[in-house]
């Protein structure tokens, strides 16, 4: 990939970022979507449009798939040629609340397969990207998973806050890893939390239920960085639609970590 096609989607996706560092007034811009305490803002809507449409400039022929406005869903299509995959606001909840961070996810397949990945956090001026081969890089600075094992560890969780029916599974599983790990963390950004699990601050993140513009773009990065991303079964993320992901560290990747591996009976936990 041209290092100057890169440089424009790293500069689109920083502008990006002034959406939401100049945002005001966010509680009057907010509606309810689908699900349980799913929102969305205007600012989200504003951010999508903006990255697709300069993107598309950037990156001609390129289609797009994306949480807002009616491009949510991975089709044949997509399987062939270039697409990206953003979310505009990764951490809608953070950003209406005023916890940090709050991110924004842009990830590009090529052929359905991830080809380039940048995830931004604005409020600290953090880019991290990964290009497919290449290796993870925050600010242009190569970085790595850590080789901790997992007692040594942070475990970052996410809730699934959305599907009312995988809460208990969720913190079950919390749980379950708190006993094995130094202590858990939750952000409410999956974007970003991948991103911790690349630069070594989190041995593991996990969530049983994450779109593809969550993962598209920090799947790869933590990939890159030499950690492992695969469902709860242990195969690798497939860049298609909704599914588990559990991404692991090099210290994690060639032990046992999934909860099957440990002794957790998910199906226990499931409504």
């Amino acid at each position: 990939m041209e290092e100057q096609v890169k440089e424009k989607i790293r500069q689109i996706v920083r502008e990006a970022g002034k959406i939401l560092l100049s945002a005001e007034d966010i509680a009057s811009a907010v509606s309810k979507k689908e699900g349980f305490s799913n929102y969305v803002t205007e600012f989200d809507k504003r951010t999508q449009e903006y990255l697709i449409r300069e993107l598309g400039n950037a990156v001609s022929g390129a289609r797009f798939i994306g949480e807002e406005e009616g491009h949510d869903v991975f089709r044949e299509e997509n399987a062939h040629g270039l697409t990206f995959v953003i979310d505009p606001i990764d951490g809608t909840s953070n950003f209406i609340k005023g916890f940090r961070p709050s991110v924004i996810s842009c990830g590009l397949l090529e052929d359905g397969q991830p080809l380039f990945g940048v995830v931004y956090n604005p409020y600290q001026d953090m880019l991290f990207e990964a290009q497919k081969g290449c290796g993870a890089r925050l600010n242009g600075r190569p970085i790595h998973c850590s080789d901790d094992p997992l007692a040594k560890s942070l475990v970052i969780f996410g809730s699934t806050p959305y599907d009312l029916d995988m809460h208990r599974l969720a913190m079950e599983t919390t749980l379950f890893y708190m006993d094995r790990c130094i202590d858990v963390r939750n952000t409410g950004t999956a974007a970003w939390d991948l991103c911790q699990v690349a630069c070594g601050t989190s041995g593991l993140f996990f969530e049983w239920k994450l779109h593809l513009w969550d993962y598209a773009a920090g799947a790869l990065i933590v990939t890159e960085a030499g950690g492992s991303v695969t469902d709860a079964d242990g195969v690798p993320v497939r860049y298609r639609g909704s599914q588990p992901i559990f991404a692991a560290s090099s210290g994690l990747a060639g032990n046992k970590y999934l909860p099957k591996d440990l002794g957790f009976d998910a199906n226990t936990y499931r409504r």
